[in-house]
């Protein structure tokens, strides 16, 4: 079975005599060597102490970046006690996700170990973070061998998050059930996102900017509020209805957008199990040779079809 969809003229002026203002214009200046300063490259004037702090900060912006990138690195293995301090970690969810990747990994190398955090999962699909709940959703994915993880998504088709239904869905699928299919054709349709509030536009991106998911839409101003519309996936924008300094009111469109490639790829995979005749306007925009379409989601949605039509034959 397939699995699912998932978490920046240099100068070498002479330097200039000294400047006596006491002195007359036609005075003479006696040269005194001891007043002149030797000529020196700025390194020879460090001090040990000096170089010492400039060496510290040279380490300093390499290392940051890189302790940053660790310790936010989803594939950093953690072991058992990690795991279970992380999913507990409610101050921090981006542990809790750290967390659930590994365990997912570790369900698709079928380590048995992994059932011990089989409750969290379940506990874990009620989350308030939406990517807690999202990458929960395809965790419970990777072992089909549990009822509670059955009935966890079944009940998770009915969330709040159109990514969070989207991945229920798909791993829905690897159970063997459909329940989820219309889920997963709407994730190969554009999304349409509104104001959530009356305000006047005081930013928006541009038409066709590809965006991620949470990624900044408009800013919308109400009195003294600030209000950010952001895209709830990853993707294009298709349309933008709304332009800077006019103002709009509550549920009126502000943009399109079409979902991204690894999201439309997944999509496409589960429809090849379980799709209909009636999903295949969904799937035939996909089939053409257009520079936002790649080709493995080409090849994909026309097998897609293919596979639909042969399974729908064989029930004539």
């Amino acid at each position: 079975m397939l699995p699912p969809f998932r978490p920046p003229a240099p100068t070498n002026d002479m330097p200039t005599p000294p400047f006596f203002p006491e002195a007359s214009a036609h005075a003479e200046v006696p040269f005194d060597p001891s007043t002149e300063k030797p000529s020196s490259s700025p390194h020879h004037k460090m001090s040990p102490r000096t170089r010492a702090l400039v060496f510290l900060t040279a380490w300093l912006i390499v290392l940051m970046p890189f302790l940053f990138w660790w310790n936010t690195w989803f594939g950093r293995r953690l072991p058992d006690r990690q795991i279970t301090e992380y999913l507990q970690d409610e101050k921090r969810p981006r542990h809790i996700q750290h967390a659930l990747v590994q365990l997912g990994e570790r369900m698709g190398r079928h380590d048995p170990g992994a059932a011990r955090w089989y409750p969290d999962l379940i506990r874990l699909s009620s989350h308030s973070v939406e990517e807690v709940r999202n990458t929960d959703a395809w965790v419970m994915g990777q072992d089909t061998s549990v009822p509670g993880f059955h009935e966890t998504l079944l009940k998770m088709l009915e969330d709040q998050s159109p990514m969070v239904r989207g991945n229920s869905a798909l791993s829905l699928v690897r159970f063997g059930d459909a329940t989820g299919r219309p889920r997963i054709v709407a994730l190969l349709q554009p999304v349409r996102i509104v104001a959530p509030a009356a305000g006047r536009v005081t930013d928006a991106d541009r038409v066709g900017t590809a965006i991620h998911q949470g990624g900044l839409i408009a800013k919308l101003q109400d009195g003294q509020q600030m209000i950010e519309v952001r895209s709830p996936i990853a993707g294009r924008i298709r349309t933008l209805s709304i332009a800077v300094g006019s103002n709009v009111a509550a549920g009126a469109d502000i943009a399109t957008v079409d979902p991204g490639d690894e999201q439309v790829w997944e999509a496409l995979r589960a429809l090849y199990l379980v799709g209909q005749p009636e999903d295949l306007s969904a799937i035939r925009p996909y089939q053409r040779e257009l520079p936002e379409i790649s080709d493995r989601v080409r090849q994909q949605a026309l097998l897609t079809e293919k596979s639909i039509r042969e399974r729908a034959a064989s029930r004539r």
